[in-house]
């Protein structure tokens, strides 16, 4: 079987997928609701699955699936597996424990907007209307403290009178005392009430959190999968041995678990696989409509690791084993401070967990261990062109505090997939998208405008040729697959690069380079004041 999480989809599974989409076509065109409501979240953004099996007499069958939920129908709907565990139904253990819990949420809202609201006002105008008394005593007391201190600096005052002015002040102070300390037995009642109120709050939410958690280990427990060999396993225990210990929000009801694990069911043996994504893209992630996709490694990587046991599968093209990519770097300048490398696509930056080559192992067999030379930046490794290697820790830190001051200017080019102008894009202009790692699918990053980092890329348009617009990239910033995504998202320009792997269309037909390309570097150097600017031709 292929590799769910790095795979070309076989001609069966494409043609399958073809079927599919006839049939979501048919019932756009149906008068009944569900079919309705079922397209139109469809439309709005999801996974789709494809599952080739045969049955112990050889015959073929096919088996679809959808990720997550899908409105009333929940997990079920007609022409699709149904869930590894379907814990949604309306009598059972888990929507019963949700509804108690909901309970839970409806009266903690109660409590805190009727009875704690309202001890909590008691509480504060009685507090109020005490610390009142207290600052108008504490006013009486500041002006008798003045018209004393104006008397004695008069003169006049003899000292039977400055006498009197001492007990006066004394007695004042002590009546103050005293006042603090009925003032604090006055209010103690109304904050015994409200510390009693949020205690009572308190308890409320601890029994919340607690059913919750026992819920969803109760969930995680019994959300059992099956391996080829017939084994079982719940979610917890496949997830124990992670370094996040606990199975993620919505762990085995993406479409991969739920294929394999109906074909288990019936005795099928899976032959090929595959995902696609259907509709918009949402949440910020880069999906284009009808293009496969691997299945997700936050989720799914443990799961599967699981439910494939037993069951021969390709292996996954580890990137970090590729040995041979053409040619080697070249170095295109070099001084006592820094050189400039002309890095070939499909070679790492700097070394991965393998064995695959990397340009700072290059360098450091061409220079030995004296230089101490080090990347001063990188680039993807499907990304071609130039990069600032150093030699030594200070020009190392120079060059750093270059990039992180943007003085460096960096030019890409690239080849987008589409013609530009027909879609209405500006020649030229900026893009200005935050960035983050989309965790639970590393390494994809996605849109995030609320806790991404900052991602700014100025654009300019070259030419159109065979229906690709060959693009000028000056990127501000250095995040992660900038320039990928920038292209790619919706929100950015739509149109991907050719060849990219992860946010491309069907780029794992093209058989082709990601056509990105660092074409120019340009700086001023700090320690001998001059100003250095490099170019490479593009390669594609």
């Amino acid at each position: 079987m292929n590799n769910p999480f790095d795979y070309t989809p076989d001609k069966a599974c494409e043609e399958a997928f073809q079927k599919l989409i006839l049939r979501i076509e048919s019932l756009k065109k149906s008068d009944h609701p569900d079919d309705i409501n079922f397209v139109r979240e469809l439309e709005a953004g999801k996974m789709l699955g494809v599952l080739i099996a045969t049955d112990p007499c050889g015959q073929s069958h096919t088996l679809f699936a959808f990720s997550g939920q899908l409105g009333h129908g929940g997990f079920h709907h007609n022409g699709f597996v149904a869930p590894v565990f379907d814990y949604l139904r309306p009598d059972g253990y888990f929507k019963t424990k949700e509804s108690d819990i909901s309970r839970q949420n409806s009266e903690i809202s109660t409590f805190e907007e009727g009875v704690l609201a309202d001890i909590r006002k008691e509480y504060e105008r009685a507090r109020e209307k005490l610390e009142a008394g207290l600052s108008e005593y504490k006013e009486t007391c500041r002006l008798s403290k003045a018209a004393r201190d104006a008397r004695r600096e008069s003169g006049l005052a003899d000292e039977e009178e400055l006498a009197a002015m001492i007990r006066r002040s004394q007695f004042e102070k002590a009546e103050l005392h005293r006042l603090k300390k009925r003032i604090a037995a006055d209010i103690s009642p109304f904050a015994e009430n409200l510390g009693k109120a949020k205690a009572h709050l308190d308890a409320m939410k601890e029994k919340r959190r607690s059913d919750s958690e026992a819920l969803q280990e109760w969930l995680f427990s019994n959300f059992s999968l099956l391996n080829a060999r017939g084994e079982s396993r719940s979610l917890s225990e496949i997830f124990a041995d992670t370094p996040v210990k606990v199975p993620p929000s919505g762990a085995g009801e993406c479409c991969a678990p739920k294929l394999l694990q109906a074909a288990y069911l019936k005795g099928w043996h899976p032959e090929s696989m595959a995902e696609y994504w259907y509709g918009k893209s949402k949440d910020g992630e880069v999906r284009i409509h009808g293009h496969h996709y691997p299945a997700c490694r936050g989720k799914c990587l443990p799961i599967l690791g699981w439910m494939l046991q037993g069951l021969p599968v390709e292996p996954p093209l580890d990137s970090d084993s590729i040995t041979d990519v053409g040619r080697d770097p070249e170095v295109i300048y070099e001084n006592q401070w820094f050189c400039i490398v002309d890095k070939p696509a499909g070679m790492l930056s700097v070394p991965g967990k393998g064995a695959a080559p990397s340009v700072q192992r290059w360098l450091e067999t061409k220079y030995g261990p004296d230089r101490l030379v080090k990347m001063a930046h990188r680039l993807d490794q499907d990304t071609s062109g130039l990069l600032i290697a150093t030699f030594g820790p200070l020009p190392y830190k120079v060059v750093q505090s270059l990039f992180a001051t943007r003085g460096v200017e960096k030019t890409y080019v690239a080849d987008l997939e589409g013609d530009y102008d027909s879609y209405g894009i500006p020649g030229k202009g900026r893009i200005d998208l935050p960035l983050s790692p989309d965790w639970l699918d590393r390494p994809r990053q996605r849109v995030d405008s609320i806790g991404g980092k900052e991602a700014v890329t100025d654009y300019e348009f070259l030419s159109v040729a065979e229906g690709r617009s060959r693009i000028m990239f000056c990127p501000h910033t250095g995040r992660t697959h900038q320039l990928r995504v920038h292209a790619a998202s919706e929100t950015g320009l739509g149109m991907p690069i050719v060849g990219d792997r992860l946010y491309g269309r069907n780029a794992g037909h093209l058989q082709e380079r990601l056509h990105l390309h660092a074409h120019k570097l340009e700086f001023t150097f700090p320690i001998d004041g001059k100003h250095y600017s490099f170019e490479s031709p593009v390669p594609f």
